[in-house]
């Protein structure tokens, strides 16, 4: 028994001996594989790493810039102003910066463009400050004293093309402490201490799993989501999981605290806007409060903290009240760390949410944003976004953009009370109006400032891109196709003094009725083209559309660059055919710039990443109207608003030489111009319901409001009277007999007219001699002949012969139609009928 016994004693011995020495060379060959592997992956990782870091973790994303800032001798402004925007422009301290550099003494500004600059010439300068203002700017080139420096463009946004995402650069400098707290109270209060893994906090995290048999709790610090975010797809896995703690061992080791922050700051996603994905605080501090990030509150830091966790449930314009108790629990957080007192705890939980409402949002106008994305889309097919960073320069002008934020901050205030005012909406849910605004160079058609609609946050629906019934803006079209007729020649002359029956009118167009209507059925008798424009009267408008011809008025409008949907019926004299703001806007600078169109433009550069221009733009001209013919519309569209329908922009203040026109439609709208703007604006609901406010009431205030506020820029400070062209005569005539005036005249006015087909003769009730004055041509007492191609125009108290002609005019058949569409519902002849009662 004994020797059985030492027997199995020994084998037992043996086998286990052998079994150890197996284990231990499993586990000595998996421990050298292990590292082996570990090895192998870390230095791949590494070089992934190095690879993104050195060209910088954000390479791929393409800037973008507004339009260049000019600083004039005299302006008011101080260092410390323009320091903000060369920082935005991307210029810092160091002499290094391919972007540029600056540096600040105690009375001026030294500015260093560098070799990647917006400016070709590269040219230093200084400015000196003295009492808030700019006292001197000296070019370093040589030493002689300027009037204006160009400021490097702003950045507007960083644009990351491939996943369409928009983020705003910034550097952990610029990050304020009470963002980093919030940050940090919220996912990893530990980050400065811990060497990229948190054990403490990874312990809590498995407990409360065990605890409460669910994913409770988070253990991933700031640098595991860095890696994760950066290097790695989101799907869930073990091989994932060691690939991110290879990835964040490494950033640990390679950068500082703060820089893991800055990327991190720059990285997180915070939701989606408009088509767009949010990602950094950067660019989230600008869409939800509409302020840089170096401007945010207590609250406020708390409120983007909070976004982090879940940004679709924490949204604060569509779940305010959850992200409000977000908010919260983070500054209950931040009370626990030691971060802010009790005092400042009590005070930010009670206070509002205040996000961005109405204008008061983000000044980096995302609507503008959108549409230089969607160009660039469409004008660079070919080339590869997804690979290259590029600089597009832009249009937008901040100053302008802000003047636009302001106008419509003030204005849809009042548009919301005279709303809740209407009686349709008594007990009921009233809806948002919403606005549109575009502002151009009158002469260039670049866009200056553009807002699609009252608070991107909530709505990324670009109005200045809806199609909407222009109304009466459309109007001047009509009249220029009818003025034409002084130039084109022809048996029917129009000219500013020509008379036009108001009375109710049918007009049949293919068979069948189209009955319009004047506002409030009132009708004026005999009336002028300029009196017809002035007031925007609807029955002398379609009588001159449907005198010259419904085709030429369409014409007219496709010139000035209007869509090929509008129709030669009854209707287009009235803008029933939908246009775009931004259409609208490009239409009107054939008035504003002499006749030329301008299609209107965003980008006016882009550059690769080593510099290099690949695209600058050219403006696409063309000639579309005569000069004489746009003059004679600027006068009359200045009549609009001296004694007309927008003498509303006088009353409030708005005094600088203008032209313009309201509209009424199913919304409201103005269209005008200085000499040197042009700016549309557009009020109305979303599903197209009607406003039931006149454009003199609506987009009037907002568009003057602008105004106002844009011509008190260097740039556009200097508006000037409109100037004659060659070949413009200026009449003094007699309004009641509508021939030339003599000094025995009484009321005497002035009218213009194209050189030959102003009347003849002289004032036959008050006698005398009548004086011409010819623009460009040598003035004489007496009237000029017209040509025979052209007729005296017909008006009230013409002589014989003219009345005679007018009579064989309106004798004449309507033209042959082709298809009408309403713009109103048509009156089936029963306002004609109540009216033939009551006269």
């Amino acid at each position: 028994m004994k020797v059985r016994v030492r027997s199995n004693t020994r084998l037992t011995g043996f086998f286990f001996g052998r079994l150890g020495t197996v284990l231990l060379a499993s586990a000595a060959l998996v421990t050298v594989a292990g590292l082996g592997v570990f090895t192998y992956y870390y230095a791949k990782y590494s070089r992934l790493i190095d690879q993104k870091l050195s060209a910088g973790p954000f390479a791929r994303t393409s800037k973008i810039f507004a339009a260049p800032e000019t600083m004039s001798v005299g302006d008011a402004v101080t260092p410390e102003e323009i320091l903000a925007d060369l920082r935005r422009a991307g210029y810092t301290e160091s002499r290094a910066n391919p972007i540029g550099h600056f540096n600040l003494r105690p009375d001026a500004l030294e500015i260093f463009p560098g070799p990647d600059s917006y400016f070709d010439q590269n040219e230093p300068g200084v400015i000196k400050f003295r009492d808030g203002r700019i006292s001197q700017i000296v070019s370093l080139a040589d030493n002689t004293s300027r009037s204006q420096f160009q400021l490097e463009p702003q950045l507007i946004t960083n644009l990351f093309d491939r996943n369409r995402e928009k983020r705003r650069l910034v550097r952990f400098a610029d990050i304020p402490p009470v963002v980093v707290q919030a940050v940090t109270s919220a996912e990893d209060k530990r980050f400065f201490q811990h060497a990229g893994f948190d054990p403490i906090r990874l312990a809590k995290a498995i407990y409360l799993d065990i605890r409460e048999q669910r994913k409770a709790q988070g253990a991933s610090t700031l640098s595991q989501q860095l890696a994760r975010g950066f290097w790695l797809n989101p799907k869930k896995s073990f091989r994932r999981k060691a690939a991110e703690a290879i990835i964040t061992l490494q950033l640990e080791q390679k950068l500082s605290k703060e820089e893991i922050f800055e990327y991190y700051c720059n990285h997180i996603y915070l939701g989606w806007r408009g088509g767009f994905a949010i990602h950094g605080f950067g660019e989230a501090s600008e869409v939800v409060f509409g302020k840089d990030i170096r401007q945010l509150t207590l609250p406020e830091a708390a409120t983007l903290a909070g976004m982090i966790q879940l940004p679709s449930v924490y949204d604060p314009f569509r779940n305010p009240e959850r992200t409000r108790e977000r908010r919260n629990v983070i500054l209950g957080l931040m009370r626990q760390n030691g971060h802010i007192s009790q005092e400042e705890y009590d005070k930010a939980v009670a206070s509002p949410l205040n996000v961005a409402q109405g204008a008061n949002r983000s000044v980096n106008a995302p609507y503008f944003v959108d549409l230089v994305n969607e160009t660039l889309q469409s004008t660079f097919q070919d080339l590869d976004f997804q690979s290259n960073s590029f600089r597009v320069y832009t249009t937008l002008d901040m100053d302008l953009q802000k003047a636009a934020l302001e106008a419509v901050r003030l204005g849809m205030p009042l548009i919301d009370e005279q709303i809740k005012k209407q009686r349709r909406f008594r007990n009921k849910k009233i809806p948002d109006p919403q606005v549109a605004l575009v502002a151009l160079d009158a002469h260039t058609g670049q866009v200056k400032a553009l807002i699609g609609g009252r608070n991107y946050g909530i709505s990324q629906l670009n109005r200045v891109q809806a199609r909407r019934q222009p109304g009466s803006i459309f109007k001047p079209f009509v009249f220029a196709a009818a003025l034409e007729t002084a130039v084109a020649g022809g048996p029917r002359i129009v000219t500013a003094g020509t008379t036009v029956v108001d009375e109710p009118t049918t007009f049949w167009y293919d068979g069948k009725p189209y009955e319009p209507n004047n506002y409030r059925f009132q009708f004026n008798g005999t009336v002028t083209v300029r009196q017809a424009l002035a007031k925007s009267i609807n029955i002398p408008t379609v009588k001159l559309a449907e005198a010259v011809g419904y085709d030429r008025v369409v014409d007219v409008s496709r010139r000035a660059g209007l869509n090929y949907a509008i129709n030669p019926t009854p209707a287009v004299a009235l803008g029933a055919y939908e246009v775009t703001p931004l259409e609208m806007a490009g239409a009107y600078t054939v008035f504003s710039n002499e006749g030329l169109y301008v299609k209107p433009n965003f980008i006016s550069m882009v550059r690769a990443q080593n510099g290099g221009p690949i695209y600058v733009h050219r403006p696409e001209a063309r000639r579309a109207l005569d000069p004489r013919v746009a003059y004679l519309m600027t006068n009359l569209m200045e009549e609009v608003m001296r004694s007309g329908t927008g003498a509303g922009v006088r009353a409030r203040g708005f005094t600088l030489p203008a032209a313009g026109k309201t509209g009424t439609s199913h919304d409201g709208w103005f269209a005008g111009y200085t000499s040197e703007l042009i700016c549309v604006v557009w009020v109305g609901f979303d599903d197209n319901r009607e406003l039931h406010l006149e454009g003199a009431r609506s987009a009037l205030p907002i568009w003057t409001e602008f105004m106002k506020r844009a011509h008190q820029f260097r740039p556009y400070r200097n508006a000037r009277p409109f100037q004659a062209p060659d070949g413009i005569v200026t009449i003094d005539i007699d309004p009641v007999s509508g021939m030339p005036a003599t000094p025995y005249c009484p009321q005497a006015r002035t009218e213009v007219y194209i050189a030959g087909t102003q009347p003849v003769g002289t004032c036959p009730l008050h006698g005398g001699q009548s004086v011409t004055h010819v623009a460009g041509w040598d003035t004489t007492p007496r009237a000029i002949e017209p040509p025979p191609a052209l007729e005296a125009p017909v008006r009230a108290g013409a002589a014989p012969a003219a009345i005679a002609q007018r009579r064989q005019i309106e004798a004449q058949p309507p033209p042959a139609p082709a298809a009408a569409e309403e713009e109103k519902k048509p009156r089936k002849g029963f306002f004609r009928r109540l009216w033939g009662v009551f006269k």
